[in-house]
């Protein structure tokens, strides 16, 4: 409740057109907060609207259009009269890159509602201008988080802000019962995610090329399938990679892995990572965005240079060939996880933050 005893009244802001971790994550904030908020997911996609507010049962939806650029005028009014209808206490800007909910941030500037924004991937500018525009905008923001570290970090860095700016707030994962583990008859050796040049899952498939008695499963879909089946059977190992496709349950099939992989080229906190370390699965992961932060290398899991192949081959390597370090590293890992990055910690943290934001 606010000070007068009401609800506290939230936007959950998304103008995501497909499901992602940024999606997921705001999904699972939702569903862990206490009642006093009363949300309303406004986005410009019905069905990821809908699928955010599923979350929280009970949450309505407002669907605006998508927003096209300053000149946008059915758009930025739409967006206003959403946000005025509505009359919440603050808006929960959920960025899934840096240049998102431009429409979200129009209206809540032109109605006063509080601003809440959430960066959850450090991309560079594509412009001097957009650059110069996200500047000028970061003191507008009642509260300028991240969800890692390094990637506040980065973010400062790149649009010249004082160090210390953003305040971090790792993703969080809920915690399930875990599935029994499925013994394969071959080493598999699984990663989860979009197939696109940010996941790299290249890199994943040409380490397996200098392994052998090694599967590779790929849960994913994504623009890079047809080159990552050309690149399977150019190094001779389509027999030994399989591409399952999208799953809407992907932490179901971590329990069929021996290792998990994440080659990613750049990442925020991702919740895949989270996701296989309550699993209790060993990893091997590239050192990038605030990765580091949820993988202590050689307790947690292994990390290794974004894109040195030789050095991700020799880590799956190693940890195929040690039984004993699989099972340590995986241990910790599942510990590690749900001491900190569980849902309730994040929600935790966010509702001090609205608290803090509101006045109270």
């Amino acid at each position: 409740m606010t000070a007068s005893g009401e609800p506290v009244r939230l936007i959950a802001y998304s103008d995501a057109s497909g499901w992602g971790g940024a999606e997921q994550s705001l999904s699972t904030l939702l569903s862990e907060l206490a009642p006093r908020f009363d949300v309303t997911v406004i986005g410009t996609n019905r069905e990821i609207a809908a699928r955010i507010a599923d979350a929280r049962p009970g949450s309505p939806t407002v669907v605006v259009p998508d927003f096209s650029g300053k000149f946008d005028a059915r758009s930025i009014l739409a967006h206003i009269q959403a946000f005025h209808r509505v009359g919440a206490d603050l808006c929960h800007l959920n960025l899934r890159t840096p240049y998102a909910c431009q429409g979200g941030i129009a209206a809540a500037l032109a109605t006063r509602t509080r601003m809440v924004a959430v960066e959850h991937l450090p991309l560079h500018s594509p412009s001097d201008f957009m650059r110069w525009s996200r500047r000028r905008l970061a003191p507008r923001y009642r509260a300028h988080v991240s969800v890692g570290h390094e990637s506040a970090r980065l973010i400062e860095a790149e649009l010249g802000l004082e160090p210390g700016s953003l305040l971090t707030i790792h993703n969080g994962v809920k915690v399930v019962a875990p599935t029994p583990r499925h013994r394969n008859a071959t080493t598999v050796v699984g990663t989860v995610g979009r197939l696109d040049e940010q996941k790299n899952q290249r890199m994943l498939i040409e380490a397996i090329a200098r392994l052998s008695g090694v599967k590779a499963v790929v849960v994913g879909e994504g623009p890079e399938r047809a080159e990552l089946e050309r690149l399977a059977v150019e190094l001779g190992v389509a027999d030994r990679i399989e591409l399952l496709g999208w799953s809407d349950e992907p932490r179901s099939l971590l329990s069929t892995f021996d290792v998990f992989a994440l080659p990613s080229a750049y990442e925020g906190f991702p919740l895949v990572i989270i996701e296989a370390m309550l699993a209790g699965l060993p990893i091997v992961a590239t050192s990038v965005g605030s990765v580091a932060e949820a993988i202590d290398d050689g307790t947690h899991g292994l990390l290794v240079p974004p894109g040195d192949v030789q050095a991700f081959a020799a880590a799956i390597e190693r940890l195929i060939t040690d039984p004993d370090l699989r099972t340590r590293l995986g241990a910790a890992a599942q510990a590690r996880a749900e001491n900190e990055f569980t849902a309730g910690a994040m929600a935790a943290r966010y509702e001090l933050l609205y608290d803090d934001v509101i006045g109270r």
